[in-house]
């Protein structure tokens, strides 16, 4: 015991800890059109935020303040959704929660939107930079609803097809057979 014959290795390799990218950014995750979409969203309500700070008087400001307080929250929030993708973050969470929080997120984000978009432009004074901040509203909620229609449309046809693949009760010939024949 003296000369630690008792603790020998063992005979399994120590397992060496996983190695860590130091940036971690990769667009893996976002390809194609996908990329170019997810960018798109922070750019539009970039601008909508841009021309809605342009507008120097207005009538109405309880309008201009709600969109800007949405365009602000939108534009942070595409841009933080956008990191998750592209960094190591999306492997720390797992697919299924990055995707479940960008369901829902494109949901109310888009819809906030239009709806400051709606009331920007029913309490606009009619200047040039309103008109361009609801315009940029209004395609900036497009974009966003666009992708959770096209997430809600491609996971009930994901659903469809798993149901098709794997039926739960499929009865065969032999079990429409009686079990107890008479004789």
């Amino acid at each position: 015991m003296e000369n630690g014959g008792v603790y020998n290795e063992t005979t399994e390799p120590r397992a060496k800890p996983p190695l860590r990218r130091r940036c971690g950014c990769t667009l893996r995750h976002l390809r194609g059109w996908r990329l170019v979409h997810k960018a798109l969203q922070p750019v539009l309500s970039f601008l909508a935020v841009i021309f809605e700070e342009i507008v120097e008087d207005c009538i109405n400001c309880h309008g201009l303040y709600f969109f800007e307080f949405v365009s602000c929250s939108a534009f942070l929030l595409s841009l933080l959704i956008l990191c998750v993708y592209c960094t190591i973050a999306y492997e720390t969470f797992g697919k299924d929660k990055v995707n479940k929080m960008n369901f829902w997120t494109m949901l109310i984000i888009g819809a906030f939107f239009l709806i400051a978009s709606i009331v920007l432009a029913a309490t606009s004074s009619g200047s040039a930079f309103e008109k361009a901040a609801c315009v940029f509203g209004f395609f900036a909620s497009g974009a966003f609803l666009a992708e959770f229609i096209w997430e809600l449309w491609c996971s009930r046809k994901q659903s469809t097809e798993e149901r098709s693949e794997n039926p739960g009760h499929t009865q065969g010939a032999t079990e429409d057979q009686p079990l107890n024949k008479p004789s």
